[in-house]
Order: C-alpha cells, then structure tokens, then sequence
C-alpha cells in the first residue's frame, strides 16, 4: 500500500471516530472495556471541554500526519543515493512566510474557542440554588445549603460532612469553595461535571455547573493535601426536582443527613423498579 493510500485509510479512520465519539464514550460515570473517547459530559461545560479536547486531538494528528509525510518525503527525495548532488539554497521567502503565518493562524484558531470556554467557565449565571463546600483539616468536606434556610446566628440549617451531595437536575448551583481556616489547600474536583476549584483557607472561590441528566457523579480531592488526600472522595446526586425536594424536607425535619440519603436511597430505588415494571 502506497504512503498516500495508507494515510487516506488514516484520515478515514478519524473521521468515523469522530462521528462515532459520544457512542464511544457511552456509560458516563463508569468506563467500560475498550471505550474511546472521554466520558458522556454530564454539564455544558464538560461538555464544551468535550469538544474542544477532541477537535484538539483531530488538530494534532493531522499536524503530526502532516509533519510525518514531509520527513519520509524529504528522506526518500533527497537522501544521498537518489539526489548525489546537493542543493545549495539556503532561502526561500514563501517558503519561510508559510512556516511562520501558518502557524500563527492554528494558534489563533485554537485561541478562540479556549477564550470562549474560559468565558462559559468564569461567567457565571444566576444560579437557582448555592451550595458552600468547605475542605477540612480531617480530610474530608462540609456541605452548606443557604438557600434551603439559616439559623439564627447565619449558620446555614442544612449542613452536614462526608455525605453525598444532592441536587436537582438542570438547575444551575453555584458553589462556593473554601477551607477550613485552620486547614490546608484542598481542591473539589467533579471530572463528569467540568469543574475544578482549590479550597483555599480564608479564601472563596466561586465555580457553578448545571447538570443534563440523572445519576450519580464521582469526584476526589484533586490537590495534593497530606496523609489522607486518598480518602477525600466526593459523591453527588443528580436526581428531578421532587425527590430533592423529598430530601430537603427530611433534611430541614430531622436534621439527619444519614436518614435523609436513605430517604433518597429509597426513592431511587423506587424510581428503578418502576422503570423495570
């Protein structure tokens, strides 16, 4: 097979990953065995991330196929056996002005929509609900819901530590992020959502996602924070807007975080017998 054939079956071959990529990438939370493709995004800016990373991936391959074939040309052409007598040029103006305007244009191609997702990331809009998550000394995360009510001395009513975070799904929930005066940096990570903020002490970060679609989402502590950095896992419910009302009801009667996720539990698993039936 001829060099131009073989990169034809290539370039062939990118195409169809790239209409193919979201079947690819089906299953979301969890990898499945020979998936391509990154997981099913579950917000517009994991989705974004999505596209943007892919589109990249076509960006490169092309440039590196591209890169390849001028060396095996340049090789084969001009390798002492087939050309004995050497050319002495040294310039070519048009030549030199591709090289260096070609270039500038990829980067400014690229530039554009990596301006455009550090706006969608940074512009946050009026959210629906507020969550505070704050990292502890004790590796681990505390969870605040304002808008579900405040006590008396401000303290959010619904707060609770190392249990999965519930909301609804489509809504828009701003988070803000910050640790424990007395602690270290830690960083709240949700890799399906598209969103990454360090938990800074004395410091808020603002960050905000908007999930698509139901299900259960993972996350971790991505900065390095000492001996148990392993074990700051981070779990959040996407579930409709009358299980998490459900919830919030249990949350703000009881107080009890534990019984209110199994609350949720059952919910759940009421919703899934039904579909089965």
């Amino acid at each position: 097979m001829t060099f131009a054939k073989r990169f034809m079956v290539l370039a062939a071959a990118a195409g169809s990953l790239r209409a193919a990529g979201p079947a690819l990438a089906e299953g979301g939370v969890h990898a499945k065995p020979w998936q391509l493709g990154l997981p099913e995004p579950a917000t517009p800016v994991a989705e974004f991330i999505y596209t943007f990373h892919q589109n990249l991936f076509y960006l490169i391959t092309i440039i590196a196929l591209f890169v390849l074939a001028l060396m095996i040309y340049v090789m084969v052409r001009f390798n002492a056996r087939a050309n004995p007598v050497a050319s002495k040029t040294t310039h070519n103006t048009l030549v030199e002005v591709l090289w260096t305007v070609i270039p500038i244009l990829i980067l400014v191609g690229v530039a554009i929509p990596s301006f455009k997702l550090l706006y969608l990331q940074r512009n946050i809009p009026a959210p629906d609900m507020t969550i505070k998550v704050i990292g502890n000394p004790s590796w681990n995360w505390t969870y605040e819901y304002p808008d579900l009510g405040l006590n008396e001395d401000g303290s959010a009513k619904v707060s609770f530590t190392d249990v999965p975070v519930v909301v609804p799904v489509g809504k828009i929930v701003k988070t803000i992020i910050t640790s424990d005066p007395e602690g270290i940096i830690h960083a709240w990570t949700v890799r399906d959502f598209g969103i990454k903020s360090d938990a800074i002490p004395g410091r808020l970060n603002e960050d905000w996602f908007q999930a698509t679609r139901e299900g259960v989402f993972y996350g971790q502590c991505s900065e390095l924070c000492g001996k148990d950095h392993a074990y700051m896992p981070i779990e959040v419910h996407v579930v409709s807007q009358d299980k998490f009302d459900a919830w919030a009801k249990a949350m703000l009667e009881t107080g009890d975080a534990a019984a209110a996720a199994k609350l949720l539990a059952a919910l759940e698993a009421g919703t899934k017998t039904l579909a089965q039936n």
